[in-house]
């Protein structure tokens, strides 16, 4: 059984194809820079063989079907028909309060999609381009939508409602969304079959650093709190975007620099973060070069991501009355040892006990705490994309 994964974004789409009884990604690939020009598809397969080339790919129907003519291609494809298609799972940024899980998309729940899209607007109506492309290229082939938010709609009411006007939640469902939750399911199921335990008798804090970063307390195998918020804007200090800040600094900024809301949008989300702090990058591996050269604003923007998420860990720690395990993943999670160890310094008296030499891991599963630790600390890669192809699976088989 084969199932298709598409993230489609603004200008790229990511797909991977899997043999789902073997849970084996056959072929998996990227198409970017769509409609911007230099267009470009990269292409991997199971077998090693590789493709990267250029294409003029003008709008997401062109990139998907560039996606099924590669997975057909008869050098380097994974299909001889594209019927072995058995369905097609989706990434979607944003469900709302209508979807707290993966759901099989009919015309009326795309429908809902598209409602809810103002509180993603950068994100949902390119995910719902990639649906809408699927259903005219692979018709009568089942599709599933695979929420970001899905995972969070666990979280209590006290978690999520913001201290401002009631009646702007009832009217505008302005609250605490949460993000990246494929990831913190994949990674808290995965830590508890690392320990051997039932995720039910587990308190958990899955760490999702990347470019976007997020933390989220899980207890019982259930999202009770997560960083992020309405937004992706909310939480961490990130690669380009605020986290934190007082909301007087918006109006602030806006009379002093005469900016608009679009502008000051702008820079919230996409000058701020290690971006704006260090005036260099906002990666990481960049930041923390230009730190140990002796630039003192790289390395303030390295302390104080540090810093935020040590402060999340402990927050969280109190939201779950204390922690089993501690998971770091996402680019910088899953790679980084020294930010791994700047994040925990100094919590040995709330029971974290760090194996520096298991902690110069990269990219693998691995406990990197000490045998006399009383918390478990794990990296571990995440997989959205199998998360999304098993949800694919399990709905379509139950419809």
């Amino acid at each position: 059984m084969k199932i298709l994964v598409l993230n489609s974004g603004s200008s790229s789409i990511k797909f991977q194809l899997f043999n789902i009884e073997e849970e084996k990604v056959l072929a998996k690939g990227l198409v970017e820079r769509i409609g911007i020009g230099d267009s470009a598809i990269e292409y991997e397969n199971i077998e090693g063989k590789e493709v990267n080339k250029t294409l003029d790919i003008s709008n997401h129907r062109d990139g998907i079907q560039d996606v099924m003519d590669i997975l057909l291609d008869p050098e380097v494809g994974m299909l001889e028909d594209i019927d072995e298609i058995y369905a097609v799972g989706h990434r979607v940024v944003h469900g709302g309060e209508q979807f707290a899980h993966s759901t099989l998309i009919t015309d009326e729940v795309l429908d809902k999609i598209e409602d809810v899209s103002s509180l993603a607007p950068l994100h949902n109506p390119h995910n719902i381009s990639g649906i809408k492309v699927c259903k005219e290229l692979l018709p009568g082939k089942p599709q599933v939508g695979v929420f970001d938010t899905a995972f969070h709609q666990s979280m209590p009411e006290k978690a999520y409602i913001y201290a401002i006007p009631y009646e702007y939640y009832k009217e505008y469902e302005v609250r605490r969304y949460g993000f990246h939750g494929t990831s913190h399911q994949y990674v808290a199921n995965r830590a508890a079959e690392l320990m051997g335990k039932d995720i039910k008798d587990l308190k958990i804090i899955t760490c999702h650093l990347g470019n976007g970063a997020s933390i989220t307390a899980v207890d019982k195998g259930k999202s009770v709190d997560t960083s992020m918020g309405m937004t992706p804007l909310e939480g961490l200090v990130m690669g380009t975007r605020s986290g934190d800040l007082d909301p007087a600094i918006i109006p602030f900024l806006m009379e002093k620099e005469d900016l608009d809301t679009e502008e000051i949008d702008n820079i919230l989300n996409k000058e701020s973060g290690l971006l704006g702090i260090s005036g260099l990058s906002n990666d990481s591996r960049d930041v923390r070069q230009a730190a140990s050269n002796g630039n003192h604003r790289a390395a303030l923007a390295d302390q104080i991501f540090n810093y935020r998420v040590r402060k999340y860990i402990g927050s969280y720690m109190a939201v779950l009355n204390g922690v089993d395990a501690v998971v770091f993943t996402g680019g910088i999670g899953e790679n980084a040892g020294p930010v791994r160890a700047n994040i925990l310094k100094d919590l040995n008296n709330l029971g974290f006990d760090l194996d520096h030499k298991a902690n110069k891991v990269r990219g693998e599963e691995k406990e990197i705490t000490t045998d006399k630790s009383k918390i478990k600390v794990f990296v571990i890669p995440t997989n959205e994309e199998l998360v999304i192809a098993r949800d694919t699976k399990r709905i379509v088989e139950n419809k």
